[in-house]
């Protein structure tokens, strides 16, 4: 007779396996199993792997949050960010702060540290200053330097799980949190090339700085789609602003008495505001097509009055909580679902604000 609360499991376990299943399926002691369950020296190898095949045998998936909340465990996460930014980089920190309060019942603390982007060595030393002991995972966001790669790789060495942010690094392959640099290049010399069909002409493209990663994948993505399928435009040299409002007014006026028939202009970088307010005051430039990077307040204004033509994008908040939980999978140990962290290539138009 079936029991009241028994339910037919077709040889298919219904009640999750505990860790005292897996000390007695391992042959071993609770104690020794949380020791391999957290990763505690002090466990002989065969021991080790007893433990590991009884978790495959049985199926056992480790309640993460319990174990977490017993131990009053908090996840401590830092955000490394450029000291210099406009409103992209508002948007960020905004995103940040939201994301206190909706993982605060995971147990997770983020923070924000700001570092001299144009000074590896600073970089360099502040990572330097990082341990298990005062943080758990570390997202960050800087140029590809030897000095920011090395002390990256030191700072794993030192159990602190890393996670490139938005500007990616080499060797981290596609272990990093940011859109496509490539194919949002790619996107926008798509874009600049229909907008203009065979019109032929110069395509202006503004930089703060070509040097990081981002930006030179934008640029390789962008001149692939022109010199393949719109032989009609010519894009010229990246001009770097450097975020200085200054040289950006004197270089691109520079280059507007320099070239005739300036047809299309990329903004790359993900700061458009300071590029777009010089190029409103430009008579030559009102004619041109205008790609720009990153949904802020000045592009939506740009979109909206007509000065920009599409802005390509990715979620800013998607960037905050993708980066979030992958350095929390990166410190328990699991995995994350690809689908779930992959940061699109967006559009914006006038007409889908």
């Amino acid at each position: 007779m079936k029991k009241e609360n028994q339910l037919p499991t077709d040889g298919i376990a219904t009640v999750r396996p505990t860790t005292k299943d897996l000390a007695k399926a391992a042959g071993v002691s609770r104690a020794t199993v949380d020791r391999v369950l957290n990763g505690r020296d002090g466990v002989q190898k065969k021991t080790v792997e007893k433990v590991n095949a009884a978790i495959l045998k049985l199926g056992f998936v480790r309640n993460i949050a319990a174990a977490n909340l017993a131990k009053s465990r908090t996840y401590r996460f830092l955000f490394a960010l450029p000291k210099s930014g406009d409103q992209f980089l508002n948007e960020i920190h905004k995103h940040i702060s939201e994301a206190g309060t909706v993982f605060s019942a995971d147990m997770i603390a983020t923070t924000v540290s700001h570092l001299n982007e144009n000074d590896p060595h600073e970089i360099a030393a502040f990572l330097g200053t990082l341990s298990p002991a005062t943080v758990d995972g570390v997202a960050i966001m800087a140029p590809e330097t030897p000095q920011v790669r090395d002390a990256i790789l030191r700072l794993k060495e030192r159990g602190v799980h890393t996670l490139p942010f938005i500007s990616n690094q080499t060797l981290t392959g596609d272990h990093w949190v940011g859109v496509d640099n490539t194919a949002a290049g790619a996107t926008a010399g798509t874009l600049l090339g229909r907008f203009l069909t065979r019109q032929p002409g110069k395509l202006l493209v503004i930089a703060d700085s070509i040097q990081s990663r981002d930006s030179l994948e934008r640029r390789s993505g962008f001149d692939a789609v022109i010199n393949a399928s719109f032989p009609q435009l010519y894009a010229l040299p990246s001009l770097e602003t450097y975020g200085a409002k200054e040289r950006a007014e004197h270089i691109i006026a520079t280059a507007f008495q320099l070239h005739e028939n300036i047809a299309g202009i990329y903004i790359l970088s993900s700061e458009a505001r300071v590029p777009l307010s010089i190029i409103r005051q430009m008579p030559a430039a009102q004619s041109a097509v205008i790609i720009a990077h990153e949904r802020t307040p000045a592009t939506v204004e740009a979109l909206e009055d007509g000065t920009l033509d599409a802005v390509i994008t990715q979620d800013p908040g998607h960037l905050v909580r993708s980066a979030i939980r992958k350095l929390r999978a990166l410190t328990d140990k699991l995995m994350t679902l690809q689908s779930q962290e992959k940061i699109r290539v967006e559009i914006l138009l006038k007409t889908n604000l």
